[in-house]
């Protein structure tokens, strides 16, 4: 018997209350929800099968009495409805008056469908009396719960698989290209698993740069480092939001965004944070946007295609047109061009050799 009785709800009178209590291993042990600890301390008996489960220290530091053992399912029942004939005794035919027994099944990580199983079936035959059946979450996962799991299998396989374990940042660099394409394939392409497969091959490079950054001898850091890094930018930059400035339309937040950011920055060039790695129209495009809104003219006029294609870039981008975008839109509808130009070639060749044939 555990901790007196509290206002936990109560079974129905002489059937009794079998509760599958289930925790998540993503919320840290002993932090279980009001009903949860309610129902533990009301309860007659508290199973557990797990002799490891991250729970049990907490619920004895609690008072609370949790056997070790495997929940047979006939017993449970027999004794939650307190069946004076499978007891034995008139106390059981009290305690069946009383409104039976509370057995609370702490689950295990592998859950107990073989409990569950045997129950479902009892319940199913309607030749036996079994108590209130209830499944109570006492702790469950937020939302973001199974980015925890990500961080954790990352960790695993930078400190177990040979060929993790020995990348550095220079070496994942690449990766992290060739990443950010395909993802903006798979928008382009509108398909919806591709781009869920993306997103998760782009995060995947993120935690894993944090993770090698967390061995840097001289200035490690880690995932929690980089979120608190982006969360902190995100609520300076979010003045109307987390502050006292105001603003009602989306040119008045890109306003706000690009004045905070430039106090932050104090940048003595407006060409400073320009990375010169991106797709070269894309280069030319930012570029000009940053020239355009300091109110610089200084775009050069030199021979050759490349200052053509500057120029071009610089007119699509004061047209409030991304270049970049546009010319692989155009590249894309150019391949799509040549692969018909080669079906239709291949279907006249195809032609013209069964009709030789047939001569």
């Amino acid at each position: 018997m555990n901790a007196p009785r509290t206002s936990a709800p109560q079974a129905a009178p002489g059937t009794g209350r079998l509760v599958l209590l289930t925790t998540t291993h993503r919320v840290a042990p002993g932090l279980l929800s009001w009903p949860a600890w309610q129902t533990l301390r009301a309860a007659d008996r508290v199973l557990c099968a797990d002799a490891d489960h991250p729970q049990l220290p907490y619920l004895r530091d609690a008072g609370i009495d949790v056997e070790i053992t495997e929940a047979d399912a006939r017993a449970l029942v027999a004794y939650c409805v307190a069946d004076a004939a499978a007891d034995g005794g008139a106390d059981s035919g009290a305690e069946a008056a009383a409104g039976g027994r509370t057995v609370v099944v702490v689950t295990s990580a592998a859950g107990e469908s073989a409990l569950t199983n045997e129950l479902a079936a009892l319940a199913g035959s309607g030749r036996a009396a079994v108590p209130d059946l209830e499944l109570l979450p006492g702790s469950y996962d937020l939302p973001g719960a199974r980015l925890l799991d990500l961080v954790q299998i990352m960790d695993q396989i930078r400190l177990a698989c040979p060929w993790s374990s020995q990348r550095t940042h220079q070496d994942l660099a690449k990766y992290g290209i060739e990443e950010a394409y395909e993802l903006v394939e798979a928008i382009e392409a509108g398909d919806r698993d591709e781009l869920r497969e993306e997103l998760g091959d782009v995060l995947l490079q993120v935690v894993f740069h944090a993770r090698i950054a967390q061995d840097d001898p001289a200035e490690p850091f880690g995932i929690d480092d980089v979120a608190a890094t982006i969360v902190d930018k995100l609520i300076r930059r979010h003045p109307h939001l987390f502050g006292d400035a105001s603003a009602r339309t989306p040119e008045e937040v890109k306003e706000l965004w690009l004045r905070t950011k430039a106090v932050e920055k104090q940048r003595t060039s407006v060409t400073e944070g320009v990375p010169l790695g991106q797709p070269a129209l894309a280069l030319a495009a930012k570029l000009a946007l940053r020239a355009r809104k300091a109110g610089i003219s200084a775009l050069p006029d030199g021979p050759g295609v490349g200052y053509e294609l500057l120029a071009l870039a610089a007119r699509a981008e004061a047209a409030g047109t991304d270049p970049e975008t546009a010319l692989r839109a155009a590249a894309r509808t150019y391949r799509d061009a040549i692969r018909a130009a080669e079906e239709s070639d291949a279907q006249a060749s195809g032609a013209m050799g069964a009709g030789e044939s047939a001569e």
